[in-house]
């Protein structure tokens, strides 16, 4: 298909139904997901997954990060560094434990049932970050819990990951897991304390020296995309070096920038979720089975990342924890990167590789609504405050919050 042809199809079917969806009362971003999978190889077949759209997608998914990165301030992220380390944790011990034992009651062998549990570990936050950009909720206190969590159970999962491709490969080399450990820890720990600080003294020496229009843009952009290929260069995904690109850049550049990253994100993020839609593939559930072990993936991944990062944030109150816990839920592209590597390893069949990574699909397309009756009006932010599940700064995060709804 021509180039102008497939972008005319996917960015205008994801924008028709995104106002379709709208109209009906539901999440935007459910009708540009559903346009990936009515244009895509589960029904219409009038565009396949290729790489010229998977790298518009992950441009989609940078920008996005970058974006909401831009309007989070990382000492607000940091003041939540406990509560989300411990958010964290709970949602990655809990999920990978359920999935592995219900992969080894389905009868399957040890080692593919650890990548099965390795797909549900980490979440796929740009989902997420999206619901809450667009419905002004990015300063509500359990927002930057899940964002901050989101990070560091991205690190958490390379770890787990780290050790099941060793067990696969019949061999655990310690100091490399320990080495793939460390750098992506120092790297977001580096950024996220300095990379504020940095930008303010050094770029205002630059772009008194430069000359071209929108120079502030062009340096905002040289940071995403040099943070987001050192993100990768450490061992996570592009995607977090594009947030804390937009965390140390958000306190120092102007409105036109915020701007044109915002029409930036407009273009490319509904590719990234018509994305998402392009790769659900239905042909794996002519086997009964396969349908039913989905099905219970599917729940149990809702379930335990609800459950496992809300107890980690019951500290806060139960409407707050329970925010954090519907935040935590999708997991989208990175369980795919993990289940395709179970594939190429031999240890993952064709067949539970498309069971898997339509159940981690499913528990991102399942996010928006639970994520809009989790906010649904200010009630929940009044309860937070009455529980005293919040600063005094909170509170009145809270305060504005309610006041925009």
């Amino acid at each position: 298909m021509a180039l102008p042809v497939a972008l005319l199809l996917v960015f205008g079917a994801a924008k028709l139904l995104a106002e379709l969806f709208e109209r009906l009362g539901q999440p935007a971003i459910l009708g540009e997901i559903l346009a990936g999978v009515v244009l895509g190889p589960a029904a219409l077949h009038w565009v396949q997954p290729n790489e010229l759209l998977s790298a518009l997608s992950e441009l989609g998914v940078m920008f996005l990060l970058f974006r909401v990165g831009l309007e989070v301030k990382s000492s607000e992220l940091l003041r939540v560094g406990g509560v989300a380390t411990l958010v964290a944790t709970c949602g990655v011990v809990v999920p990978f434990a359920a999935a592995w034992g219900i992969a080894r009651v389905w009868g399957l062998g040890q080692t593919e049932a650890l990548f099965v549990g390795a797909v549900f570990v980490a979440t796929s936050v740009g989902i997420t970050a999206q619901v809450l950009s667009a419905k002004g909720l990015l300063q509500e206190v359990s927002s930057r819990i899940i964002l901050a969590a989101a990070v560091i159970d991205d690190v958490l999962g390379l770890i787990v990951l780290a050790i099941v491709s060793g067990l696969a490969k019949g061999k655990m080399e310690w100091t490399s897991i320990a080495l793939a450990a460390a750098l992506p820890i120092v790297f977001t720990v580096v950024v996220a304390l300095w990379g504020s600080h940095s930008v303010r003294r050094v770029a205002p020496h630059i772009e008194s020296r430069l000359r071209a229009s929108d120079a502030q843009f062009h340096l905002s952009l040289v940071l995403l995309f040099a943070l987001s290929a050192a993100a990768l260069y450490v061992g996570v995904a592009a995607i977090v070096g594009a947030f804390l690109a937009g965390m140390a850049l958000g306190e120092h550049v102007g409105q036109r920038v915020n701007d044109l990253v915002h029409g930036s994100a407009e273009l490319f993020v509904p590719f990234f979720l018509a994305g998402i839609g392009l790769h659900v593939d239905v042909a794996v559930f002519a086997d009964p089975r396969m349908l039913a072990l989905a099905a219970v993936l599917i729940a149990a991944g809702v379930a335990t990342k609800i459950i496992g990062c809300g107890a980690g944030a019951l500290s806060l109150g139960w409407k707050t924890a329970g925010r954090i816990g519907v935040g935590m839920v999708p997991r989208g592209e990175v369980g795919m990167v993990v289940a395709g590597l179970g594939l190429s390893l031999g240890v993952v069949t064709q067949q539970i590789y498309g069971v898997v990574v339509f159940a981690a699909l499913a528990t991102t397309v399942v996010t928006p609504p639970l994520l809009a009756m989790a906010y649904r009006s200010g009630y929940g932010a009044v309860v937070e405050g009455l529980a005293g599940g919040v600063t005094g700064d909170d509170r009145s995060d809270s305060r504005e919050c309610r006041s925009e709804a």
